[in-house]
């Protein structure tokens, strides 16, 4: 009798992560059904969708807690469904919030559980690691670093390489990406991302544009490319720019295109988070600036574990690159920063530790994560 295997991701980035590693496992049990919760990238590559990965994707306290109760019932429901298949295992693709409770409960019943993505206890809530340990019998590393921490809590673990160092290539090409975006510049282009939530673009934006109408002063041919995630986020950095008339005559807006954008330029301004690792990937020198409300700065502060918040530092072991945080990310230190960081654009040195870095990091993902699956599972 078949005993498939179940699988939940609960947002954009885990559908694509599992998409690419879905395929591989099913190969590995020929006749056996994956499903359970993805969205359109892992139906397209054979899930038998019980839920679309919508319905579990929130932005901010307000939508979490507008969205508690139905978000409180599908977990109890995917507890309930999956005790009762009892699959030969049940894979949770990040989202550690509604993921981790329902691993835990699943390997009290006996149930295989493998976690796909470690969550960052290293930058925030390191006590989760205590959960881990009672939820998951197998995490799936996208970091280095991290086989370490597993080690030392005595979780087993494997390091698969991030799915990204695949996508970007190794030596990205600046004039295609420019031939793309349709533009022509006679002067320097900056990408500048300042979030792809609610909450970032409000408190990052405002240091980010005015950032750009500093580096006008140092060359008033400069151009600014910012990415929008979605409508929304469009409609709400156009209210920003509008703050900053001369910034916003020099940017363009591209839609849900990071990628491009990154690669069209010479160096990034970027809010703290995923896109700092893309960035480094596209081997462009960048300034990573963040500013949240000051309480929650305070306690994300205290509750690291490691001296750095970008992972290009991060994984470096070293500053490699300003991060210019909370109450020093202003307009100001942010120009100068960038434009120092466009000096560095040539940088032999810097280049080739982010070449490093992508080396690392890049491994046959899809093949190992499913190895590894057939490990726990047999």
């Amino acid at each position: 009798m078949a005993r498939n295997i179940v699988w939940l991701a609960g947002e954009t980035s885990g559908d694509f992560i599992a998409s690419l590693v879905l395929p591989h496992a099913a190969e590995l049990y020929p006749g056996e059904r994956m499903m359970g919760i993805g969205g359109d990238r892992m139906i397209a590559a054979g899930l038998e969708p019980w839920h679309h990965s919508r319905e579990l994707s929130v932005r901010g306290y307000v939508e979490v807690l507008r969205k508690l109760p139905s978000l409180l019932m599908l977990r109890s429901e995917m507890k309930k469904r999956v005790k009762n298949l009892h699959p030969r295992a049940f894979i949770g693709v990040d989202a550690p919030d509604f993921n981790l409770a329902i691993e835990e409960y699943l390997r009290r019943e006996g149930i295989k559980t493998i976690h796909f993505v470690c969550p960052s206890i290293w930058a925030w809530r390191p006590e989760r690691i205590h959960q881990i340990k009672r939820a998951v019998d197998h995490m799936l590393l996208i970091f280095p670093f991290e086989k370490k921490l597993m080690d030392e809590a005595g979780i087993e673990s494997t390091y698969i390489g991030h799915p990204l160092a695949r996508e970007i290539p190794m030596h990205p090409d600046k004039d295609a990406a420019r031939e793309k975006l349709g533009i022509d510049p006679s002067g320097p282009v900056f990408a500048v991302l300042p979030g792809s939530r609610q909450a970032e673009v409000a408190w990052c934006g405002p240091h980010f544009f005015g950032a750009c109408e500093r580096v006008l002063d140092f060359d008033s041919r400069s151009i600014f490319l910012v990415p929008a995630a979605d409508a929304a986020r469009e409609a709400q950095i156009r209210t920003v720019l509008a703050q900053f008339p001369r910034a916003q005559k020099a940017t363009r807006i591209i839609s849900a295109d990071s990628h491009t954008v990154m690669q069209a330029s010479d160096a990034i301004l970027v809010a703290s988070g995923t896109a700092t690792l893309e960035a480094a990937l596209f081997k462009r020198p960048m300034v990573v600036g963040y500013a949240m409300p000051g309480f929650t700065g305070i306690l994300m502060q205290k509750k690291g574990i490691i001296d750095f918040v970008s992972l290009p530092n991060i994984l470096a072991g070293e500053r490699i690159v300003p991060e210019i945080l909370q109450y020093y990310c202003r307009a100001e230190t942010l120009a100068f920063a960038l434009w120092h960081e466009y000096g560095r654009r040539n940088d032999a040195k810097l280049m080739d530790r982010f070449a490093s870095m992508h080396e690392s990091l890049l491994r046959d993902t899809p093949k190992l994560a499913a190895e590894a699956i057939k490990q726990v599972c047999g």
